[in-house]
């Protein structure tokens, strides 16, 4: 058992990761500033689990609030940092708020982690550091291209520091998740995807849409270079992510080693395109979404899915839920915010 500070632990990933950690018997402390969050998540993960972790309103731009966090709870044997602004179209509308809070809160962390002796760190990157990669599926080894938002420049800002830091000499493991899209929602529905306002994600459009929220879905683009045209992604369950997080956090806590860096994908290593993924929906529920084109998002890229064989070795992990139960996994949560039998 070990005491996990979670950074966004409120947020979409951040709970599921929680979840996961505390089925594990690990102890839990969470700081959010619920910008993108809500405080009812917390009865979510204790109608789960049976516990309701320790939680803290902070924001991770908040130096002396975060330092204070970390002295009060110390010791602190793991940090996982989840807590940034994620909506690449809105980081093209709002660079400086994105550069501040990601890259700054990240700053902040490492310094309440050097002052408190706190040495791992798991870091939630994003599959946006690759851009368009040349050649796929994308490997931990491909060039890292030009990022093509704001969102994914900070990802690569961060990942930047970490190995800095790393480098510098000091004790200090970290590992760096660059995650593909996830998509689901717990199968209790206790706790799920909660956008704010209008979602920056494809499944939840698809369930508010089936759910009647909205009268249709947009797909963005049908002129790519795909079979259907519509771009490609990789969907992870976020359950099978989460449950990547706790793999990579003890790997850091059962190594020796002083000075330590893993950078793993995670993701199913398929690609699926954005039609591909309505019907898909339509297939596992049974409900119709309606939908029509339209022009291509500023920052998005065509197509991009992973190479899962280094995380499989080094993790011991492999995402395993198929589509279709996840899907169903989002429509039931989405069905029980809405109140719809």
């Amino acid at each position: 058992m070990a005491n996990i500070l979670v950074t966004g632990g409120l947020g979409y990933i951040g709970s599921h990761t929680v979840v996961e950690l505390i089925q594990h018997n690990h102890t839990v402390i969470i700081i959010d500033n619920l910008s993108n969050s809500e405080l009812k998540v917390l009865s979510g993960i204790q109608e789960i689990t049976g516990v309701l972790p320790q939680f803290e309103q902070i924001d991770i731009c908040d130096k002396k609030a975060v330092l204070q966090c970390f002295s009060s709870h110390a010791p602190i044997d793991a940090v996982i940092h989840f807590a940034a602004y994620k909506a690449v179209g809105e980081s093209v509308q709002k660079p400086l708020e994105y550069y501040a809070n990601n890259v700054y809160g990240l700053l902040v962390l490492l310094e309440a982690m050097r002052e408190t002796n706190t040495s791992n760190l798991v870091f939630s990157s994003s599959c946006t550091v690759y851009g368009q990669p040349l050649e796929l599926p994308v490997t931990e080894q491909a060039p890292l291209q030009k990022a093509t938002s704001p969102y994914g420049n900070t990802k690569q800002m961060c990942e930047d520091i970490i190995q800095d830091y790393i480098a510098s000499g000091v004790s200090f493991k970290a590992s760096l998740l660059r995650y593909f899209n996830p998509i689901g929602a717990h199968p209790s529905a206790c706790i799920g995807e909660l956008p704010k306002g209008v979602p920056n994600n494809l499944v939840p459009f698809i369930t508010q849409t089936a759910a009647g929220i909205r009268n249709e879905l947009q797909v963005f683009g049908n002129d790519y270079n795909t079979p259907d045209g519509s771009a490609i992604r990789d969907y992870i369950y976020v359950v099978d992510l989460a449950k990547a997080h706790v793999a990579a956090m003890n790997r850091l806590l059962n190594t020796d080693s002083a000075h330590m860096c893993d950078i793993c994908n995670l993701g199913t290593g398929t690609g699926v395109s954005v039609l591909e993924m309505i019907t898909a929906f339509e297939q596992a529920t049974g409900v119709r979404v309606p939908y029509r084109i339209s022009p291509r998002r500023a920052g998005d890229i065509e197509q991009v899915w992973a190479s899962t064989d280094y995380a499989n070795t080094l993790l011991h992990w492999k995402a395993q839920t198929p589509l279709a139960d996840v899907m169903r996994s989002a429509w039931k949560w989405e069905k029980k915010i809405r109140g719809i039998k």
